[in-house]
């Protein structure tokens, strides 16, 4: 077929001027009013403008240009159904309307999904009702009927049901299977969409008319979610008949009406489960009454109640199995006494029958139960914490309730508060017990004892804490300190002490060292016992307070039974124990008393040009006494002896304190004769044995392991100290040396002679008599560095 125009008007060369490029496809057919060219076209060039013809209107930009079938099938007959389908691309024809099949819905803001998927498992409920017409009959002219209209979102589909009545002669149900339902003529060729619907409006299914009056909430909200104005409900008809019938049956009904209480549904659903609450009964305030505690069950399956009481130990009353039986707690009780027979489910006014004895053939019972007796009972409904029942008179508060309970309502009512009420009564007034006064017999605890009972008993003392602290081995629990008598007598000036606290029982003993010529006897001055405070009265009632070890420090003022002593100094043991226990002794902490010293860092030029004056020969080392002066001068009496002490230790110079090898060894020999014991190869023979690399040492603690295995017969306080004579920087001992040393056959040493009595006399002056000194040198250098961060030039 030729085009529609001819092509030798369309030029190839167009002139340099002006030109607009068409993009044709290429066509082999002629579809309908489109043309072809029988050779490919790329581009055609023309001076002028293009008239919109028919044919390249609605070409320019498309990408679509399939075809529709216009032959097809309908009921299975070959037919044209060109009429419904569109042209080229899928665009309808010019005049085409196509009839949408299925319910538009807006498009929202989301993606594009099928509408199967969409609107899945989502129906529309409308409430219909139809007038029914009834021909032929005097007692009723038409009849209402009510019906359910369910439509389908997924795929416009709709099922009528009509709900089941009684007894009602008809047959109902499914009155319109699930499909598609066209409209009724002569729209025929349509199908009812979503937009048909709405309240008080008419929709006529297969020429019956179905009056909408109402739909649920679900319904109501997708309505309106796609523009469709709702109508207001409208009251359901009543049906004639069915009013006449029930005014009918009324007077008709029987005078044996049959009652049924089925309660085996409720049995089955709530058999076994209990409501459990913990009650509280205050019958406090009644003669010899007291608070009691209750645990009430609630029983599901029967609405019935059951009371236990929770006895305490000792509580004088009898064990009962319950406080209240299981039944029915009436709200209002007691509500008095009832004739036999007057509480009843059902009242019978006759019995009639035959002439048997033990058999009644029919009975007649009063349907309007005229005297009925009405009584309101507890529900769970009534049973919430903080809320107070009667049980028959008595006030019963509830408290608490356990888990199962608190879910069950929780999930049934919604409850989600529940503070429990405490069930305990609040503590009784303590009685303070007043007891005599010491009588000065004895101790102030046999005292008390004396007062507590008829038969006296001995007062019991710590026994763990004697156990902990008591002595034993090496670890004494012995504060010895070295004190002085602070008094005016010239006689007693120069008098020294040693003060011994025992931690075990909190006991202090005083001892005077002997002196020749001295004047005094020395000794015992105070036996061990516990020292009382001063300023207390004697004869009281309360316990008197005593000394403690952490009032014992050096620099202590002491009063031990009307005598000042000054604690000047500690042994070795004491200063440990009160360093290694800063919580007790907080003037041992090393770091509390730095503290105090670097609150004077602005005199640290002046502090430095002292210790430099003090150290002539640049040792880095001053003595203690010097030391001393300095710091109390620079801190101005904010530190106390104690924590000079500490920190003179912590800085001072390692120095020999141990005896003289010779004589421990003399020692040692002295017991190895007095027990025979010559076998020291074994020992040798051992420690070779131990010494895999053959270095000729082994560790101290292996050495000390095997003389305590061999029973070596020397105490543990002079085996150590001969461990640490022949001990090196790495805790190693040449065993060979050591061994060949202890062997008194091979290396006899002299008799072990008695030391001469020797007393440390003191050349400087402190606090203005003499006293001992407990280090002799300090590294002030270091205690510079670590308190100043002063850096050594």
């Amino acid at each position: 077929m030729p085009p529609p125009f001819p092509v030798s008007t369309l030029s190839l060369h167009p002139p340099p001027t002006r030109s607009l490029t068409f993009l044709f496809p290429l066509t082999h057919s002629y579809p309908g009013d489109r043309f072809h060219f029988p050779f490919p076209v790329r581009s055609v060039h023309s001076p002028l403008s293009l008239p919109f013809l028919p044919s390249l209107s609605g070409s320019m930009g498309k990408e679509k240009f399939h075809r529709s079938q216009h032959w097809g099938f309908c009921n299975n007959i070959r037919m044209l159904v060109s009429d419904e389908k569109p042209g080229i691309g899928g665009d309808l024809l010019t005049g085409q309307r196509i009839k949408s099949k299925n319910t538009v819905f807006p498009k929202g803001d989301g993606n594009d999904v099928p509408s199967w998927v969409a609107f899945d498992k989502q129906v529309l409920s409308f409430d219909a009702y139809l007038e029914d017409e009834v021909p032929d009959k005097r007692q009723e002219n038409y009849r209402i009927r009510y019906y359910k209209i369910y439509f389908y979102l997924e795929d416009d589909t709709i099922q009528v049901n009509e709900p089941e009545v009684v007894n009602s002669g008809l047959p109902q149900g499914t009155s319109i299977r699930r499909h598609r339902i066209s409209l009724p003529p002569p729209n025929d060729d349509q199908f009812y969409t979503v937009y048909h619907f709405n309240i008080n409006t008419d929709v006529v299914f297969y020429g019956r008319t179905f009056k909408i009056y109402d739909c649920d909430p679900f319904t109501k909200n997708f309505l309106k979610k796609i523009g469709i104005k709702l109508n207001l409900p409208v009251p359901r008809p009543v049906d004639p008949y069915m009013k006449m019938r029930r005014e009918t049956l009324e007077f008709v009904e029987p005078f044996r009406p049959y009652h049924s209480f089925d309660t085996l549904k409720r049995f089955l659903q709530y058999d076994g489960k209990v409501l459990r609450f913990f009650c509280l009964w205050d019958d406090s305030s009644s003669l010899f009454g007291d608070r009691r505690e209750f645990v009430l069950h609630y029983f599901l399956s029967d609405d019935t109640i059951e009371i236990r009481e929770l006895l305490p130990l000792n509580s004088g009353r009898d064990a009962m199995s319950s406080f209240l039986r299981r039944s029915k707690l009436p709200k209002y009780g007691p509500p008095g006494i009832f004739q036999p027979g007057q509480i009843t489910d059902r009242a019978v006014l006759n019995v009639y029958g035959g002439l048997s004895e033990w058999r009644v053939d029919g009975y007649l019972l009063d349907k309007y139960q005229l005297g009925k007796v009405e009584q309101e009972f507890y529900t769970d409904r009534d049973l919430t914490i903080g809320a107070t029942i009667n049980v028959w008179g008595r006030k019963v508060l509830l408290c608490d309730c356990d888990e199962f309970t608190k879910s069950y309502y929780k999930t049934k009512y919604g409850i989600d508060n529940f503070t429990a009420i405490p069930c305990k009564p609040p503590p009784l007034p303590k009685i303070e017990r007043k007891y005599p006064p010491y009588t000065g017999f004895g101790s102030e605890e046999d005292s008390f004892r004396s007062c507590v009972g008829l038969k006296p008993t001995p007062h019991r003392r710590n026994f763990k804490k004697f156990m902990e602290l008591d002595s034993y081995g090496n670890i004494s629990n012995i504060l010895r300190y070295f004190a002085k008598l602070i008094t005016d007598k010239c006689a007693d000036v120069d008098r020294m002490f040693v003060i011994a606290f025992y931690l075990s029982d909190d006991t202090l003993s005083v001892f005077e060292p002997i002196e020749r010529n001295s004047g005094n006897a020395g000794g015992m001055f105070l036996k061990r016992s516990r020292v009382r405070k001063p300023g207390q009265e004697i004869f009281k009632s309360e316990f008197s307070e005593y000394v403690k070890a952490e009032e014992l420090y050096v620099g202590a003022t002491v009063n031990v039974n009307g005598y000042l002593f000054l604690l000047l100094n500690a042994d070795e043991y004491t200063l440990r124990y009160m360093e290694n226990n800063t919580d007790k002794f907080p003037y041992s902490n090393l770091e509390l008393a730095k503290e105090k010293l670097r609150q004077e860092k602005s005199k640290l030029r002046e502090i430095t040009q002292v210790f430099a004056s003090a150290d002539c020969n640049h040792t880095k080392m001053v003595p203690y006494n010097t030391f001393r002066d300095i710091l109390m001068s620079i801190t101005v009496g904010k530190l106390i002896d104690q924590e000079l002490i500490t920190i003179a230790r912590h800085y001072r110079v390692p120095e020999n304190m141990d005896p003289e090898v010779t004589y421990l060894v003399a020692q040692a020999h002295e017991k190895f004769k007095k027990n025979m014991f010559e076998n020291f190869d074994m020992f040798i023979y051992n420690c070779v044995y131990e010494d895999r690399e053959k270095k000729g040492v082994l560790p101290t603690k292996d050495i000390k392991r095997m003389c305590k295995s061999s029973r070596l017969p020397l105490n543990d306080d002079l085996l150590d100290s001969l461990l640490s004579r022949f001990e090196d920087n790495e805790h190693q001992i040449n065993y060979e040396l050591f061994f060949s040393v202890l062997n008194w056959r091979m290396n006899p040493t002299p008799d072990l002679q008695s030391p001469p009595y020797l007393k440390e006399k003191c050349e400087d002056i402190w606090v203005g008599m003499p006293s001992p000194i407990p280090v002799k040198y300090i590294r002030y250098l270091d205690f510079l560095k670590d308190v100043y961060g002063l850096e050594e030039d």
